[in-house]
């Protein structure tokens, strides 16, 4: 009888909420007012011929770097963030390796490295969910190959300075250190100057969130050519498809949309949070572009609430330290004032 490795029989499903989702959808961190308008146009104008070639990731690769001040041969597009992370573990964890990962944090990284024979080993958070530097450093040792830091984090929206994630990569210079940077344009720090400065630094950043572009998945990479090279190998070279490219390409110079909506968003933030303190809601305050929000035993009646009042929000209470927790999508300042007359209703 057909059986898979035992991996796969071990790994647990990931399975997202994706179904039914109708409404005001907060339960995903997307962007919530579509992507720039040239995208519609650079998809419109893709043609048939174009659309028979295998795609060619290499002229955006190098438009990429030229827009970040990188190298060309630092940098990798991926078929979402979720390929780049995937990229990443198959490039680094071998049998005996090990990830070291602060949690709660993005699933995927577990999904990904328990595809691998390396292990997983869950750095438990600071009080508040701040970064367990001092937790994290302690758990350094030889097995370390991979280390996940989500920057700012997912659910919990904080994030690590600059100088913590410069003490981890110091720690460990015998392992890759991941630094996810999703949330990176809602936070505004970031460590992609250091790339090829800092040999074991790898940066991930994602179109899906303040470009809008998550239903074309698109993500990128970027880390010393040295590693590069081996990250590579890893991937497929036709795994970004020819509209994807032609979006990606397109968002990037359109720097006006993407101020707009940021600011507008951080905007929205600082209105929720105000809000939630107003209506008694414990929330951790947030660097990205969502709130964690604590309902304690009202979590349930608040998630099912919302979504009756056709608003979408994200349960997070499995989530190691969330019991009680959802997280709440940031858009436009009129959708957070829609989220909380809806949760001032629920709740008085």
């Amino acid at each position: 009888m057909l059986s898979p490795a035992a991996r796969v029989r071990r790994r647990q499903p990931y399975r997202p909420p994706l179904a039914g989702r109708t409404g005001l959808r907060l339960d995903f961190n997307e962007n919530t007012v579509g992507c720039s308008p040239r995208v519609l146009a650079a998809l419109g104008g893709l043609s048939a011929a174009a659309l028979t070639r295998y795609p060619e990731r290499a002229p955006v690769e190098a438009a990429l770097a030229r827009h970040f001040g990188l190298a060309p041969e630092q940098v990798l597009l991926t078929n979402g963030l979720d390929e780049a992370i995937q990229t990443v573990c198959h490039t680094y964890l071998d049998k005996g390796a090990e990830l070291l990962l602060p949690v709660p944090t993005y699933a995927m990284y577990e999904v990904y490295a328990a595809a691998t024979p390396a292990g997983i080993r869950r750095i438990a958070p600071a009080p508040g969910f701040a970064f367990p530097l001092r937790r994290l450093l302690a758990a350094v040792r030889p097995a370390t190959r991979l280390i996940a830091i989500a920057n700012p984090n997912s659910p919990t929206g904080q994030a690590a300075t600059r100088a913590e994630l410069v003490r981890v990569l110091e720690a460990a210079p015998h392992a890759a250190v991941l630094v996810d940077e999703a949330y990176f344009h809602f936070h505004g720090e970031t460590v992609l100057d250091l790339v090829g400065r800092v040999p074991n630094l790898i940066v991930a950043r994602t179109f899906s969130k303040a470009y809008g572009l998550a239903g074309l998945r698109v993500g990128w990479l970027a880390a010393a050519a040295a590693q590069m090279t081996w990250l590579r190998r890893g991937i497929s070279p036709y795994s970004v498809n020819a509209a994807a490219l032609a979006a990606a390409g397109a968002v990037l110079e359109d720097e006006a949309f993407l101020h707009a909506y940021v600011t507008e968003v951080l905007a929205a933030r600082e209105l929720f949070e105000a809000g939630l303190r107003r209506l008694g809601l414990a929330f951790w305050p947030s660097q990205a572009n969502f709130v964690l929000v604590n309902a304690g035993a009202r979590h349930a009646s608040v998630v099912n609430g919302l979504r009756a009042r056709g608003i979408l929000v994200r349960d997070r209470s499995s989530d190691p330290g969330c019991a009680g927790c959802a997280r709440i999508t940031l858009g436009t300042r009129a959708q957070a004032r829609r989220t909380l007359a809806a949760l001032t209703g629920l709740l008085s």
